[in-house]
C-alpha cells in the first residue's frame, strides 16, 4: 500500500508561517494586527459569576501592561521567571510579556509539591514567580524556604493575613498599576532564541529540564496544522495543565497561529458541564479523561434493560464497521443502513455530553486503551491518538482523518524524521527536538546522539500502513525468571477497563510470576464487598481470600487475550488513593513506580513470600 501523505490544501489560509512570526511573541503579534477585534480566550469569572471574553486587542493591552512591570524588575534577557498558574488568559499574558523581554518561562505545575516546585526553581535559577491564590500562598513558605534565587513572587489572588510574611512577595494589582507608564517595546528574538524550559514530570528520579526554542515550538504547530482541515472558527477547550507541553503548544499557541478562539474550562471537576455549555469544536485531552468518561458511560449502561445495553453494543458494532469502510479497510455491508437511527438513538446523545460538535479530539500523553478508542470511534467521536515528548515540542506522530487507526499513534508529522533501531526504539530528528537539558549536558548527550536522532526510550513498531505503535518503554519492561518479558503499561490499562480498579501496578521482576497492586475505586468496593457479604467499611475486608479470589478473577477476565504468562497471580488491594498530592502520580497522572514500589515494599514482598519456602 502506497504510504499516506497529506493533502497540500489541508493548510488553513489564516495561519501564520514560523518565520513571519520569527518567535512566539511575534506569532502573537502578527495575529493581533490579523484580526484585533475577534475573540481570542472566554474564561469564568468567579467574582462575578459569569463568563467573559477578550478579543486579540484586548490580550494586547494586557501583555503591554505585564511587559512593563517585568521590565522593572531588571532581569536580564535570559533570565528565567516561573509560573503556577490555573489555566486562565494571565498564564498566557505572563507568558508572552515574559518572552517579549527575552525571558525565559519555566512552567510549574499548579498542584506540584512545594518541594518539587523548589528544586525547579532552583535548580533554573528563577528569580520571579507568578502565583496562584490561597492554594499556592500555604506552599509559599517551603518554596521561598528552598529558593535561593528567587527575588519576586507575584500573586495573582489578594494575600490572606498570616499566610505569608516574605518581603518578596506582591499581589499582582499593585504590582502593576505601580509600573504604568512609559510602554516598553518588545526585544528582537529569533528562532533559535531560547523561550523556555520545562521540566519532564518524570515517574522516577529528579525531572529534567527540558530547552524548547521559539522555533521548537513555532514549527511544531506548523507541521500539526498541515494534518487536518483546521478552520479558522475552531473553539478549543483548555483544561489540561498549561505547564504540559501539550496543551501549551497544541491548546494555546496553535489556536493563535490558526486564529481559532480558547475557552478556559473551570476545573476537571466542572469539566463535563463546561463541554456541554462551550460545545467546543477541539478538546485535547489525555487518556484518563476519556476513560473517566468511559467508566460512567458502562456504569450508566449497567443500570439500564438488557434491550438498552444490546442497542448500545450494536451501535458501536456497526459504528465501528462505518469508520472502517469510511477508511478503506472494510467492504460496505446492510448493517450500515442502520447506522441513522442507531446515531439518532444511541450515540447523539453519548457525542452531545462532549458538546455535540467535536472535530478533533485528540489524545496524548499516554497509550490510549485500543477498546476504549473503539467504543468512542463507533459512537462517532472524531477521536485521534497521537504521540510526543517534551523533548518534542511536542508532537511527533499523529493519526488523520483519512489515515486513523485509534491502536496506533498514527504517522510521523511533516519534515519529522522517525525510524526504529535495532533494539526497537523509537528515534527522531527535526526542527522540533530540544536544544537539550538545562545545565546536564551528560544527559543531552544520553538522549541525542551525534547524528541529531533523539532516543525516546519507547519501543515501537510500524504496521503495513506506516503507522506506529508503542509497545512499552525500553526499561519498564518486565523481565520473569524464565526469561519471558512482559510490558507492563498494555496490562495495566486493560485491567482499568473495569471501573473497580482505579489504578494498578503490576510487579514481578526477576519472579516466577507476576503480582499487581491495586488502588479501588470507594464507590465501587463499597457495591462489590457487599456482594460478597462482607462489610465495605471494615478494614479487614479487603484482606479476605474471597476478596483475593473475587479480585484476580476480575483481573483475568480483562487479561484473557494476553500470553498464559503474562497472568496475575496475587494481589495486593487498596483503598488508598494515588495521587499527585500524595507523590504517587506524576502531574500528568501517570504513575511513579519508584515510590509505589517503596511505599509498598512490604506488601509485595508478602506477594511472593511463599517463594522463600
Amino acid at each position: 500500500m502506497a504510504p499516506y501523505s497529506d493533502p497540500p490544501d489541508y493548510l488553513a489560509p489564516s495561519a501564520i508561517h514560523p518565520e513571519i512570526a520569527g518567535s512566539l511573541p511575534g506569532l502573537f503579534q502578527a495575529r493581533v494586527a490579523a484580526m484585533p477585534n475577534k475573540v481570542a480566550y472566554r474564561y469564568y469569572d468567579n467574582a462575578e459569576q459569569t463568563w467573559k471574553a477578550l478579543t486579540w486587542r484586548e490580550v494586547a493591552q494586557e501583555v503591554a501592561r505585564w511587559r512593563m512591570a517585568l521590565a522593572r524588575e531588571n532581569l536580564a534577557p535570559g533570565e528565567r521567571v516561573a509560573v503556577m498558574l490555573r489555566n486562565c488568559p494571565q498564564w498566557v499574558i505572563f507568558d508572552l510579556a515574559a518572552m517579549s523581554l527575552g525571558l525565559t518561562v519555566v512552567p510549574l505545575y499548579l498542584d506540584d509539591r512545594p518541594e518539587n516546585a523548589s528544586y525547579i526553581i532552583d535548580h533554573a535559577g528563577a528569580r520571579l514567580l507568578l502565583v496562584e491564590g490561597r492554594v499556592q500562598h500555604r506552599k509559599l513558605n517551603t518554596i521561598l524556604e528552598g529558593s535561593h534565587f528567587l527575588r519576586r513572587v507575584v500573586s495573582l489572588g489578594t494575600l490572606e493575613p498570616g499566610t505569608v510574611s516574605d518581603a518578596r512577595v506582591v499581589v499582582a494589582a499593585e504590582w502593576l498599576a505601580a509600573a504604568e507608564g512609559t510602554p516598553v517595546p518588545p526585544v528582537k528574538l529569533g528562532l533559535d532564541a531560547l523561550a523556555s524550559i520545562v521540566y519532564t514530570s518524570g515517574t522516577t528520579g529528579r525531572p529534567k529540564g527540558v530547552m524548547l526554542s521559539h522555533g521548537n515550538i513555532l514549527w511544531n504547530i506548523w507541521y500539526v496544522l498541515h494534518c487536518g482541515p483546521f478552520a479558522i472558527d475552531e473553539v478549543f477547550l483548555s483544561f489540561l495543565p498549561m505547564s504540559h507541553t501539550l496543551e501549551r503548544t497544541a491548546g494555546v499557541y496553535l489556536p493563535m497561529a490558526l486564529g481559532g478562539e480558547v475557552a478556559f474550562a473551570r476545573s476537571v471537576s466542572l469539566l463535563a458541564h463546561d463541554l456541554e455549555l462551550i460545545r467546543p469544536t477541539v478538546l485535547i485531552s489525555v487518556p484518563r479523561i476519556y476513560e473517566r468518561f468511559h467508566a460512567r458511560i458502562r456504569d450508566a449502561l449497567a443500570k439500564k434493560s438488557p434491550l438498552a445495553r444490546r442497542l448500545f453494543e450494536l451501535a458501536v458494532e456497526v459504528g465501528w464497521h462505518r469508520f472502517e469502510w469510511q477508511q478503506g479497510r472494510a467492504r460496505w455491508h446492510p448493517k450500515l443502513l442502520a447506522w441513522p437511527l442507531l446515531a439518532a438513538r444511541v450515540a447523539a446523545p453519548i457525542c452531545n455530553k462532549l458538546g455535540g460538535r467535536l472535530r478533533y479530539a485528540v489524545s496524548g500523553g499516554a497509550a490510549l486503551n485500543p477498546d476504549i478508542a473503539r467504543v468512542f470511534v463507533g459512537l462517532g467521536l472524531p477521536l485521534y491518538q497521537g504521540y510526543g515528548l517534551t523533548e518534542t515540542s511536542p508532537v511527533v506522530t499523529v493519526n488523520r482523518p483519512k489515515s486513523n487507526i485509534p491502536a496506533s499513534i498514527g504517522l510521523p508529522l511533516p519534515q519529522v524524521e522517525v525510524r526504529i533501531a535495532e533494539d526497537g526504539e523509537l528515534l527522531t530528528r527535526s526542527r522540533c527536538v530540544m536544544q537539550g537539558y538545562w545545565a546536564d549536558p551528560d544527559a543531552t548527550r544520553a538522549a541525542i546522539d551525534p547524528d541529531g536522532w533523539l532516543h525516546t526510550g519507547d519501543k515501537a513498531t510500524v504496521d503495513a500502513y506506516g503507522h506506529y505503535h508503542i509497545i512499552g518503554r525500553i526499561k519498564d519492561i518486565i523481565v520473569l525468571s524464565n526469561g519471558e518479558k512482559v510490558p507492563p503499561a498494555d496490562m495495566e490499562a486493560a485491567i482499568q477497563l473495569d471501573p473497580l480498579f482505579a489504578q494498578v501496578m503490576l510487579v514481578g521482576e526477576g519472579q516466577p510470576w507476576l503480582a499487581a497492586v491495586a488502588s479501588l475505586e470507594p464507590e465501587q468496593w463499597q457495591g462489590f464487598a457487599r456482594g460478597l457479604g462482607l462489610d465495605p467499611d471494615d478494614p479487614a475486608a479487603l484482606g479476605e481470600a474471597r476478596v483475593q479470589k473475587a479480585l484476580l478473577a476480575r483481573i483475568a477476565e480483562r487479561l484473557k487475550d494476553f500470553p498464559g504468562y503474562a497472568q496475575v497471580r496475587r494481589l495486593h488491594a487498596t483503598l488508598d488513593q494515588w495521587t499527585v498530592d500524595n507523590g504517587l502520580l506524576t502531574p500528568t497522572l501517570k504513575m511513579k513506580r519508584g515510590p509505589l514500589l517503596e511505599k509498598y515494599r512490604d506488601a509485595i514482598e508478602g506477594l511472593y513470600a511463599e517463594l522463600r519456602g
